[in-house]
């Protein structure tokens, strides 16, 4: 009989699957979490933006000025900090009806060929939304009660689009050159 007691930390590791070791973290797997927590804040800020306005609205009579513009522009930015954190771990809705039905090896070849064109597509749409952010600078365009500058709101959302280039670039790096450092999040498991 062993004398170690486990930690609940190392009980939920194994029930999880796990060693009971934490994992260590890299740089790199750091800054993937740093923008994954970046994404996860501005859901917050999105939600919160939508609550106060629909409560202020309905119980006090009372609107946020530019609640609409503010609403429309962290909208955008949650999506493309969205884009950044679900293109990594791959889990956007994806089809995998081929993938399922092949071998490891071209299971590995289509995972590195669908990762390349999700890399050429963003590096396009970040290249276009530069070009919205400068416009909208040169532009000078404004909220409509505040008069508030639109361009940062614009520039955020480019960055987001911008660790969405890095990222997937990290995962087409890593499966590539390192495919046992990508996680595998879930398993095709067949129903019995």
């Amino acid at each position: 009989m062993s004398d170690h007691v486990m930690s609940d930390e190392d009980v939920v590791r194994r029930l999880a699957g796990g060693s009971g070791r934490p994992r260590r973290h890299n740089l790199m797997d750091r800054f993937i979490n740093g923008i994954e927590m970046i994404a996860a804040f501005f859901v917050g800020i999105v939600a919160a933006d939508i609550f106060i306005s629909v409560l202020l609205r309905y119980f006090f009579s009372f609107q946020i000025p530019d609640a609409y513009d503010f609403g429309r522009l962290l909208l955008g930015i949650l999506i493309f900090w969205g884009i950044a954190a679900t293109s990594y771990r791959g889990t956007h809705i994806t089809v995998d009806l081929v993938w399922a039905n092949s071998s490891p090896r071209w299971q590995r070849f289509i995972d590195v060929f669908a990762t390349l064109v999700l890399l050429f597509v963003v590096v396009v749409h970040t290249y276009t939304l530069f070009d919205k952010v400068i416009g909208t600078y040169r532009d000078n365009v404004l909220t409509f009660d505040l008069r508030l500058p639109t361009w940062p709101f614009f520039a955020v959302a480019w960055i987001g689009d911008v660790s969405a280039v890095l990222l997937i670039a990290i995962r087409t790096y890593r499966l590539i050159f390192h495919p046992e450092a990508m996680e595998r999040g879930y398993q095709i498991k067949p129903v019995e």
